[in-house]
C-alpha cells in the first residue's frame, strides 16, 4: 500500500483528493493539513465524507514522510515550501499554478511576480496524462494541470498534433467552484445566481500552459461564470490551415484518443445529448470531446466538457500518481458521473 498525505487539504480540490483517495484501492490516506482547521475532523469540512474517515487535520509542520505527497496549497505557497515538502516523500504532486511553466519569465509575465523557487521549475513534469503519460511514469515531481486548459488541450490536441490549427477561439463557461473555498463578492449568492458574467474576455492565464504545451498557433481564451457549480465547457473555434471533411476529423479524434481511458468522443445524431454536456460528468475524471464541421468555412467547431475539481484537478493529480507509482492508471477513478443530477 502506498502512504500518502495531503497538504492543504480543506479546500475543494482538497477535499476532492480525500474522496478518493480514501477509496482508492492501493493507498493508505496518513496525513491531511489544513493551517486554519488543524485538530477539526476532516468531515467538519467535508461532510459528504462523515463515516468515511476519523482523520483529523493536522498544521504543515506536523506532515510526516510518505511515499506520494499531493500540494493542494494557494497559489504560491508550494513554491515557497518545496524544499521542505520534497524532503517528506519519494514523488511529489502539486495541484497548483507554481510549477506548470517551465520558463520563469512566461511565469512572471502571466502572474505577475518572481518566481519563488526558478530552480525547480525545470524538475517537474507537466501532469497531463494525454500529453506526457512516458515522462510522468519516470518522474518524482508533477504539475498540476488548469482546468480550464485541460478542457483546451483536449479539445485541440488532435488537430494540433496534425498541425492543422492556424487559429483558434476558445470560449470556456465555467462553474463556481473554480474559484476556491473562500468566498468573495462575485460569489455571493445574489450575485452569482442566474449570472452569465464574462470575468477574462481575455487574458486568461491558463493560456500560457496552453501556448507551451501545444502552439505554435494563434490562440485567444475567454472566459465566463455561469450558474453551474462542477464543470467546465470549451466551445473551441479552430480555424484550420487546410479544410477537411467529416469523415477526416473523425479519423484524427479517434487515432488520438483511441487508447485513452478517460476521453471520450461524445457526437450522436439525435437526442439532447448530441455533444459534451459537463453536467453529466460531475464526479467523474472523463473529459468529453465533440465537434462539427462547418460546411462554409474551414472552422472545425470542438466542444469538451469536465468537471474541474476531477479533470480538472484532483482526478488528474490522482492519474499521475498511478502512473508515478506503477498502478493501474484508472485505479480509483472508474466513477462515470451522474444522470440525472
Amino acid at each position: 500500500m502506498l502512504k500518502v498525505s495531503i497538504a492543504g487539504g480543506s479546500g475543494y480540490a482538497g477535499g476532492e483528493l480525500i474522496r478518493l483517495l480514501l477509496f482508492h484501492p492501493e493507498v493508505e490516506l496518513a496525513q491531511v493539513t489544513s493551517e486554519r482547521r488543524a485538530g477539526s475532523f476532516v468531515h467538519s469540512v467535508h461532510p459528504n465524507l462523515k463515516g468515511a474517515t476519523g482523520l483529523r487535520f493536522v498544521r504543515f509542520d506536523d506532515l510526516e514522510p510518505c511515499d506520494v505527497l499531493f500540494l493542494a496549497l494557494p497559489h504560491g505557497r508550494s513554491a515557497t515550501d518545496i524544499d521542505r515538502a520534497a524532503s517528506l516523500c519519494d514523488r511529489l504532486v502539486d495541484l497548483s499554478a507554481d510549477f506548470r511553466l517551465r520558463n520563469p519569465g512566461v511565469f512572471r509575465q502571466w502572474y505577475e511576480s518572481e518566481h519563488p523557487a526558478p530552480e525547480w521549475l525545470d524538475r517537474f513534469v507537466y501532469g497531463l496524462p494525454e500529453l506526457h503519460r512516458d515522462a510522468l511514469r519516470e518522474a518524482r515531481y508533477a504539475s498540476g494541470v488548469g482546468c480550464n486548459a485541460t478542457a483546451v488541450m483536449l479539445a485541440l490536441l488532435p488537430l494540433a498534433r496534425a498541425g492543422l490549427i492556424e487559429r483558434a477561439i476558445c470560449d470556456l463557461k465555467v462553474g463556481s467552484s473554480e474559484a476556491g473555498s473562500s468566498a468573495t463578492s462575485s460569489s455571493h449568492h445574489p450575485e452569482r445566481s442566474g449570472a452569465v458574467r464574462s470575468f477574462a474576455p481575455a487574458g486568461h492565464r491558463h493560456h500560457a500552459e496552453v501556448a507551451q504545451e501545444l502552439g505554435p498557433f494563434e490562440l485567444h481564451l475567454s472566459a465566463t461564470a455561469i450558474e453551474m457549480v462542477r464543470g467546465v465547457a470549451c466551445t473551441a473555434h479552430v480555424f484550420l490551415r487546410e479544410a477537411i471533411d467529416e469523415r477526416e476529423a473523425w479519423a484524427l479524434f479517434r487515432s488520438a484518443y483511441a487508447g485513452e481511458p478517460f476521453v471520450r468522443i461524445v457526437r450522436e445524431r439525435s437526442g439532447i445529448h448530441r455533444l459534451p454536456d459537463p453536467k453529466l460528468l460531475a464526479g467523474s475524471n472523463f473529459c468529453d470531446v465533440g465537434f462539427e464541421r462547418d460546411p462554409r468555412s474551414n472552422r472545425l467547431v470542438v466542444i469538451s466538457a469536465l468537471d474541474n475539481l476531477m479533470k480538472g484537478a484532483a482526478g488528474t493529480a490522482v492519474q499521475v500518481m498511478n502512473l508515478m507509482t506503477g498502478v493501474d492508471e484508472t485505479a480509483g477513478l472508474s466513477f462515470p458521473g451522474l444522470h440525472p443530477a
